[in-house]
């Protein structure tokens, strides 16, 4: 089960269409969901939980806590809503675009995929493109 929990101003537009779209991400990946926990939250708090549990006194757009068994996806995502406006203005790309990347760059390091090398983030920006291109937002 996918939810969305808030420690700032801010609440996505429509969570169902959020939620379908990365269930279909990780069944796209051979992956089960699990628990999976996104928590959107300003520059500060994410700044704490970076010193507190990951020794770091930088901001970040993301930290994701990773619980997952096998095959079974389960953790904690936090997001800097601040960055992700920062970050889409720097990249020149709309917030919901900038703000789909890091919700999907959560899910897809709970599956595997890496950043720290040149190589890895290369396929991290590859699969987040085209887990980005599965968002479908259905009109009635």
């Amino acid at each position: 089960m996918i939810s969305f929990n808030y420690e700032c101003d801010f609440a996505l537009d429509n969570e169902s269409a959020f939620a379908a779209w990365l269930t279909e991400v990780i069944k796209s990946e051979i992956k089960n969901e699990g628990e999976i926990n996104y928590i959107f939250c300003d520059d500060d708090y994410l700044l704490e939980i970076n010193k507190q549990y990951l020794d770091h006194d930088t901001l970040t757009d993301i930290i994701s806590f990773d619980y997952s068994v096998g095959n079974e996806l389960h953790g904690d995502i936090f997001i800097s809503i601040e960055r992700v406006k920062d970050n889409a203005a720097d990249f020149n790309v709309s917030f919901e675009d900038e703000l789909k990347r890091v919700m999907v760059h959560g899910v897809l390091h709970y599956c595997g995929y890496k950043d720290k090398s040149d190589a890895d983030e290369q396929l991290m920006r590859v699969k987040e493109e085209e887990k980005m291109k599965m968002f479908h937002v259905k009109h009635n």
